[in-house]
């Protein structure tokens, strides 16, 4: 058993436990302090699991739970945590949330599990060894015909930015007029672990956050094309990417090129 392995296994157990630490608060949050600290307390709970068993689990290692970072990673081995992905949806009582990790090393990443507790499963990969929902072997869509896809992107941060705003919405509409399909939801690990299970077809996404990782990964170890718009191999420190079954990439990219 690899060193990966190994820690895969622990990984896995500690983000059950975590998961299982996150609450719907018991009155829905109506006001801005409310819903902060609502988000806070969930993401306090699993990080305050996740960070000592992650760390313990690989001496020397580092420790980061900024979600919406992004860009260059010092060298070493960094645990990558988006404590509740979709915390917001966890909050609100609705099923879409699930608590994501990532290994990176020297700014490659090596270990992704992501687990949706109310789906009950658990989606796991390592680099170079194939990905794998509950042990079960993942493999992307089949499809070659765009008109066949169920595609879909979401919003990677809160954010209300004219530019930002109109590019993903001019990209929702031109996809609309190429796949069957289209779905604008968070999380957006969510909808890549899907991607990973030839579930859904395709995700695009115009930022590339720390968070994205661990998904990310399970859709290049189940056989997708993981690029940026310009069609170069995805990196962590890339600014947005397509993510995809081989059949439907290039032409995905041509429809998305012109927007990024």
């Amino acid at each position: 058993m690899t060193t990966e392995q190994r820690l895969l296994t622990v990984v896995t157990a500690a983000v059950r436990t975590a998961a299982a630490l996150v609450t719907r608060p018991p009155a829905p949050a109506v006001t801005r302090a409310e819903l902060v600290a609502a988000l806070a307390a969930n993401d306090d709970a699993v990080s305050g699991v996740l960070r000592p068993a992650l760390t313990a689990a690989l001496p020397g290692s580092q420790w980061t739970s900024d979600e919406h970072g992004s860009g260059l990673m010092p060298e070493g081995d960094w645990w990558v945590v988006d404590p509740v992905g979709g915390n917001l949806n966890a909050v609100q009582g609705m099923p879409d949330w699930n608590v994501g990790v990532s290994l990176v090393r020297d700014g490659r990443p090596v270990l992704a599990v992501l687990h949706m507790p109310v789906a009950g499963e658990t989606f796991t990969a390592v680099a170079g060894h194939g990905a794998a929902a509950d042990g079960v072997p993942l493999r992307v869509s089949a499809k070659t015909d765009l008109a066949l896809a169920l595609t879909g992107t979401g919003q990677a941060r809160p954010g209300r930015e004219a530019p930002a705003a109109d590019r993903a919405g001019a990209a929702v509409a031109a996809m609309m007029r190429h796949a069957l399909y289209v779905r604008a939801s968070v999380p957006v690990g969510h909808q890549l672990a899907q991607v990973a299970a030839g579930r859904m077809d395709l995700h695009w996404q115009f930022d590339n956050l720390r968070s994205h990782i661990a998904p990310v990964l399970l859709v290049r170890e189940a056989g997708g094309i993981v690029t940026d718009f310009d069609g170069k191999p995805w990196d962590v420190t890339g600014d947005g990417y397509l993510a995809a079954a081989p059949g439907l990439h290039a032409a995905a990219l041509d429809v998305l090129r012109p927007l990024r």
